[in-house]
């Protein structure tokens, strides 16, 4: 593997691009319009215009991707997350044009891709799932009776795609007329295929993961678990590792778990078993939610509490070298968290926002680190993802680790758009996530609550009248125009 084309763009992509670089390999970024002068193309050796804004267009595109592979000289490309990295068709594309595709074979992303035959896989494999019915009467009337025979409540879910999208909770038979044609309008529109299943709703669970790594040698080892319960919109906000309520014995079991299911997959390259758990320690019941065919966004957690580098792993892999390591050579230290950088408000429901970054500062330190696609003077646009950076902390503690997390997000000062790191600064310090009772429904709980706009101390208020004031003179007329010098001025409209 000499040079990997990143198929990809923002915090990811310039992820990959230092693990390339790391391990000798050339990179070569892809851009859209939007994003000719981005972060993740200086991070590259070479980039490649493969588009319009248009996602579509451009990162979407595997014949673009692939022509940049072949004028560039890429003899591998990766994926990295979202976009193409779960379809099976740039895998196949890949391989048929004798480029190397660090990630699974094109028929283990079909084989985990509908969830619908992933549950009958992992119900073969011996690996829990959870309780529900897969109509084989795909009509409306036919889930409805499917929902009926399990018995309210019930999520109806598409087979096809994640992220919440085809997703209904349902509580009765009045519900489930309107619940399930919404969800296979969304099914159909997000992805293509409006299948459906029910599952029996749990109340209040967690959700936690297993990463796995698997090589071409029949080698598959998992490193643990990251707790992702904290979620908006269906969507992770904030992961970490260990999770509180997983011990060594529940560890172990749903380790052997996610091997099972990567082995009846056929897995191969890194990837993710989602489960759900209901109750703590010895006496918790996990269930299999979905894999993930690819790297996650929170893959970082991961690497602070077991020293690997995994994008370095995908691409030893996907060379062909085994694993260099045996499952009981694989442990924990300490204690990581994750808080995902969002351009949103949380005061409007975490609608998206866009617009220049004014000021953008990455808080650094002991424990510290920030992999972000931006910079200061960049415009958030709305064609993409408004994920700006992930802020990763490790501690001895969790303890420890959530008060350097506190810390850190205090000290990240974005100015020009509305963002979450007020929002996650109060979610941690909320007595809810430090006493460690999470649960996936918990940030709708306190969304209210942590959404509220804090007074500015009266301190900041004082210091900014003193210094307009100097700025200004004292003598400056009441109404006057401030002077340019003025710091607030400097803002432009946002400082009025």
């Amino acid at each position: 593997m000499r040079r990997v084309l990143i198929a990809n763009r923002g915090e990811i992509a310039v992820r990959i691009a230092k693990a390339c670089r790391a391990a000798g390999i050339e990179t070569v970024a892809v851009y859209s319009d939007a994003d000719a002068d981005a972060l993740h193309v200086r991070a590259a050796d070479v980039a490649v215009r493969i588009g319009p804004d248009s996602p579509a267009e451009s990162y979407l595109s595997i014949p673009a991707l692939l022509a940049a592979a072949r004028e560039t000289g890429a003899d591998a490309l990766h994926p990295g997350y979202g976009f193409l990295s779960e379809r099976a068709a740039l895998a196949r594309a890949c391989d048929e044009a004798g480029v190397t595709f660090i990630g699974p074979p094109a028929d283990a992303i079909e084989r985990m891709g509908s969830k619908i035959g992933a549950r009958e896989l992992m119900r073969a494999a011996n690996v829990p799932i959870v309780p529900g019915d897969t109509p084989d009467d795909q009509s409306d009337p036919g889930v409805h009776a499917a929902a009926r025979r399990l018995g309210y409540p019930v999520l109806v879910k598409a087979s096809a795609g994640g992220g919440g999208k085809g997703m209904r909770r349902v509580d009765s038979d009045e519900d489930a007329v309107e619940a399930i044609a919404a969800a296979r309008r969304e099914a159909a529109a997000a992805f293509g295929d409006g299948t459906l299943y029910v599952e029996r709703l749990i109340d209040r669970p967690r959700h936690v993961e297993i990463q796995i790594l698997a090589d071409a040698h029949g080698n598959v080892v998992h490193l643990f678990e990251r707790e992702c319960s904290i979620q908006r919109r269906h969507q992770k906000i904030v992961e970490e590792s260990p999770s509180v309520a997983v011990s060594a014995g529940l560890r172990a079991r749903m380790g052997d778990a996610a091997v099972a299911a990567a082995r009846a997959a056929g897995y191969r390259n890194a990837g993710t078993i989602e489960f759900l758990v209901e109750g703590e320690g010895e006496a918790a019941r996990f269930y299999f939610l979905e894999m993930n065919t690819r790297l996650q966004v929170e893959h970082p957690v991961t690497e602070a509490v077991t020293g690997i580098d995994l994008v370095l792993a995908q691409l030893r892999i996907a060379g062909g070298e085994p694993l260099p390591w045996r499952q009981e050579q694989l442990t924990q230290r300490g204690h990581a968290i994750e808080c995902r950088i969002y351009a949103e408000d949380p005061a409007s429901g975490f609608l998206p926002q866009a617009g220049p970054l004014l000021l953008y500062r990455e808080p650094s330190g002991p424990g510290i680190r920030v992999d972000s696609g931006v910079r200061e003077g960049d415009r958030i646009g709305v064609n993409y993802d408004p994920l700006l950076a992930k802020l990763v902390v490790a501690g001895e503690t969790r303890d420890e680790a959530v008060a350097r997390a506190i810390a850190a997000l205090r000290a990240y000062p974005i100015l020009g758009i509305r963002t979450n790191v007020g929002f996650l600064a109060r979610l941690l310090a909320h007595d809810a996530f430090r006493s460690g009772a999470l649960h996936t429904g918990l940030v709708d709980t306190l969304a209210q609550e942590l959404s509220a706009t804090p007074p500015l101390p009266e301190e900041v208020l004082v210091a900014a009248a003193m210094t307009s004031r100097a700025a200004r003179g004292t003598t400056a007329p009441a109404g006057a125009e401030p002077a340019a010098d003025d710091p607030w001025h400097a803002l432009g409209a946002w400082g009025r």
